[in-house]
């Protein structure tokens, strides 16, 4: 399949939903509304049969083998990492490590950048944090003595940059936040937060697990030390991610973990290390699912990222403004120019029976603590619902949403 040109005219949201064969199901006798996007995207077409064609006509291992299906393999897989360095607008290739996920770039990070730190060192997070980018840093913290320290997060769901300043000292080993909020759509002024870091030479990671999808990322714009995404919100296959790190850390940084692929030469009392990247790529790496994540940046970039950003704006705007009358309801994240993400409270009514009643309807939406307790403490509530919006997403969509909503309420108030 041929990816054209990139389009720049207005986006044309029924041959885009065209493209994603899930969106023609019906749920309970309705269209299916999905609205989960946040925690995993749905793929079009052309990921789909990406991933399918690795395993139909060019299997193989990659960078091991000499004969036809290797090199065709490997050319793809390379090339793949060739397309989240011009997505990221990285300066190398070589700066981009394929992971499993968000998830598993961070603990790499942890693991790695760990056995540079000493007891007494302190890593600095915020209450936003999804629990990928706190439990790691816990683990590892426990291990060797690290304090952490939470950055305060305001009623309106903002990093407190004031805060964050002042905790940030000369025991400061990394700031690590997220760079738009799973829970409250919350955009982090990352640059502001930089310039914070780089006056108390500290570095900085950006869990860019939502903002990949979501903005325009320049990781040299930003200028942030590291910067980890996932594959499954950005239309791609699950079990794939990147970890990108500026100038020479990866060179600096010890291997994650051991076995094939990471190695130049194994002896059996020493053990020297393969180039970066691969030296953070110990054994089969997932292979298709790394050539269908090139496949999904492809396609994105079809389109003009801000008429993207535009539209999920509207798809907010749309849904808030039917939202803003219902008695009750308490929405979470109220910042400026946040994300395309709905958290919300009805009073008298738990977030898990609002899910299920919804669903009735063909609208998928999201209940729970969304793997960020701490957050969820902060705005004093065990759980919400989220609805979150994508670029396949309609405006009436967004009117079903707060029509169903309103049944539930209804039913269970």
């Amino acid at each position: 399949m041929t990816i054209h040109a990139p389009i720049t005219a207005p986006l044309n949201i029924d041959a885009i939903r065209a493209e994603f064969p899930i969106l023609q199901r019906e749920i309970n006798g309705k269209p299916l509304v999905y609205l989960d996007s946040a925690a995993s995207a749905q793929k079009p077409e052309f990921v789909i049969e990406s991933v399918a064609g690795v395993y139909r006509a060019s299997y193989a291992n990659v960078h091991r083998g000499l004969h036809t299906l290797a090199n065709e393999t490997t050319e793809a897989f390379e090339g793949a990492r060739e397309d989240v360095r011009r997505f990221l607008n990285a300066p190398s290739k070589d700066q981009i490590v394929f992971t499993r996920g968000t998830t598993e770039a961070i603990n790499l990070l942890a693991a790695s950048f760990g056995q540079l730190l000493k007891t007494g060192d302190e890593i600095i997070l915020s209450e936003a944090e999804h629990h990928s980018n706190i439990v790691p840093w816990r683990l590892m913290a426990d291990r060797i003595g690290v304090e952490l320290k939470w950055v305060r997060v305001t009623d309106e769901g903002v990093l407190d940059y004031e805060h964050l300043a002042k905790l940030a000292g000369p025991k400061t080993a990394l700031i690590t936040v997220t760079h738009m909020s799973n829970v409250l759509g919350t955009v982090t002024d990352a640059k502001r937060v930089i310039e914070i870091a780089r006056a108390a030479d500290v570095p900085v990671m950006l869990d860019g697990s939502q903002s990949a999808v979501h903005l325009e990322v320049d990781v040299q714009e930003l200028d942030c030390d590291f910067f980890v995404f996932t594959g499954h919100k950005l239309y791609g296959p699950s079990g794939i991610g990147a970890l990108y790190a500026k100038g020479d850390w990866l060179e600096r940084l010890p291997p994650y973990q051991g076995g094939g692929e990471m190695i130049a030469d194994v002896y059996q009392d020493s053990v020297t290390f393969a180039d970066v990247p691969h030296k953070f790529e110990a054994g089969t790496p997932p292979i298709a699912d790394a050539i269908g994540l090139g496949a999904a940046i492809r396609w994105l970039e079809r389109f003009d990222r801000k008429a993207i950003i535009e539209h999920e704006r509207a798809l907010l705007d749309r849904a808030m403004a039917g939202l803003a009358d219902m008695d009750g309801l308490r929405i979470l994240g109220t910042a400026q120019d946040k994300g395309a993400i709905i958290s919300f409270d009805l009073e008298g009514a738990h977030a898990h029976d609002l899910a299920q009643i919804v669903d009735k309807y063909g609208i998928a939406i999201r209940a729970g603590h969304h793997c960020a307790q701490p957050l969820m403490r902060r705005m004093g509530v065990h759980a919400t619902g989220r609805a979150s919006f994508a670029i396949y997403n309609t405006l009436e969509e967004a009117d079903a949403f707060v029509e169903a909503l309103n049944k539930a309420r209804a039913f269970l108030i």
